[in-house]
């Protein structure tokens, strides 16, 4: 597979990465431990050098899964995972209590998460959600301290305002932003996308898929009880009704090309620069092949004038977060 640098600090990735949120229980019970590690092998059979997990993730359990999975290929892959929730009793209360980006938070998150993960050092650190309480300047200076100290190898936002970016990277150099960008969330184009060509820094499209919306396979009969999707404006069922007319349009144009709905839309995403890696995720080693056949799909003008057409910016129904998400993003 093609690779890509992420910042100018030296962070060299596959084109595509594996969003490993979904190996524990998120869209509803989550896969076993057994299906979880053999996604984790497969996705490196293909290529992929790039894996994406969090301290939040599964309550704490995922930066385990992820660490068990990859042990024998260190050395061959980048982890990237992520501080910033306040989990102090999340495991009783079910939800996190906000943000805590501390700077004695943050290491000692960095110091859990490389026990739970297995490792020496963490490749991508990410601050997960910006802390309104702690300046980004004390953040980036606290994960600064984490490189200089051998614990960390780059330093990541997410979810960030193009001020709060800039004033990170004074600090020390962001590598990578992470936020939600796909046919279905078009946000970042406006301002997001250059700041980051103007600094210097990669981009990192979470749910490049729309939570699975653009594979086609999601409707209203298969959102489970406990699939926290159905508690997002998106999901709800006036607005899933419409935004099935936005898939199906898609579903022909891949089908044209020979292509499934998933591998347009992420082609579409590769096609946006080479300063962009996708991190599609999954719990089933088809839907991993499926997704990484995208990185073979070439597209000409006139394709991603049909796609952007088939899925114009601005016609999808509904907020891609409930109000306390959306309060939580581009600070």
């Amino acid at each position: 597979m093609e690779m890509r640098k992420l910042g100018t600090q030296g962070l060299e990735v596959s084109a595509l990465g594996l969003g490993c949120m979904g190996l524990t229980a998120v869209y509803g019970p989550g896969p076993s431990e057994a299906e979880a590690l053999q996604v984790l092998d497969r996705a490196v059979g293909l290529g992929v050098t790039f894996f994406d997990t969090a301290e939040i993730y599964g309550r704490r359990t995922n930066e385990v899964v992820v660490g068990k999975g990859l042990a024998k290929h260190k050395g061959k892959v980048a982890i990237a995972t992520k501080f910033g929730f306040d989990l102090a009793d999340a495991l009783a209360a079910g939800r996190p209590r906000g943000t805590n980006s501390r700077p004695e938070n943050i290491r000692a998150v960095a110091d859990a998460s490389l026990q739970r993960l297995g490792v020496d050092v963490i490749d991508l650190f990410y601050q997960h959600r910006v802390d309104p309480n702690v300046p980004i300047e004390d953040v980036a200076g606290a994960v600064g301290d984490l490189v200089k100290a051998g614990k960390v190898r780059y330093f990541g936002l997410s979810e960030a305002g193009p001020d709060t970016i800039r004033r990170a990277h004074k600090v020390f150099p962001v590598s990578a932003l992470q936020s939600e960008y796909s046919l279905w969330s078009r946000d970042p184009e406006a301002q997001i996308l250059p700041t980051l060509r103007a600094l210097g820094i990669g981009f990192v499209p979470y749910s490049p898929l729309g939570r699975g919306f653009l594979t086609g396979a999601v409707n209203a009969s298969t959102l489970g009880e406990f699939d926290f999707r159905r508690f997002q404006p998106r999901f709800q069922p006036a607005a899933l009704e419409k935004n099935l007319g936005l898939v199906e349009t898609l579903g022909r144009l891949a089908r044209e090309k020979g292509r499934t709905p998933a591998q347009l839309a992420l082609a579409w995403l590769l096609h946006q620069g080479n300063d962009i890696v996708p991190i599609p995720g999954t719990a089933k080693v088809s839907r991993l092949e499926e997704n990484v056949g995208a990185a073979d799909v070439k597209l000409s003008k006139d394709d991603l004038a049909a796609i952007e057409a088939a899925v114009p910016e601005g016609a999808v129904e509904g907020q891609r977060y409930d109000p306390a998400g959306l309060a939580m993003v581009n600070l």
